[in-house]
């Protein structure tokens, strides 16, 4: 006598396909939200990571995800622009003159004395 009979390996078989479906779909699902989520944020429709699932089309979204300027890029470009162009972007890199007060302006503190300054 065998140690299996052909109905317990036909049910082995069966377990072993319906957890590779669930598993394949729960990975398709979560593929889906990932690629919708890196769409959203690069400022293009969610729905176009639909189009990774279509053999051809999805090399083609991917190269024009990688190579082309993003929404999100043009529209931070845009706000540089309107801020004044400035080296550093927007906001200002570097402190504009006159908004520290100087050596001199510094309140001078009852408890502590007066404030030391490192030498210059």
């Amino acid at each position: 006598m065998p140690p299996y009979d052909s109905t317990t390996i036909t049910a082995i078989g069966a377990g072993v396909i319906l957890a590779s479906v669930i598993g394949g779909l729960i990975g398709l699902i979560f593929a889906v939200i990932i690629w919708w989520r890196i769409f959203s944020k690069a400022g293009y429709s969610g729905a176009r990571s639909l189009w990774l699932f279509v053999p051809i089309a999805n090399l083609i979204v991917i190269i024009m995800l990688a190579f082309s300027e993003w929404p999100v890029q043009r529209e931070l470009n845009q706000l540089r622009q309107m801020a004044g162009g400035r080296p550093g972007g927007f906001p200002p890199q570097y402190p504009q003159p006159g908004q520290y007060p100087q050596q001199g302006q510094y309140q001078q503190s009852g408890q502590y004395g007066q404030p030391q300054y490192p030498q210059q």
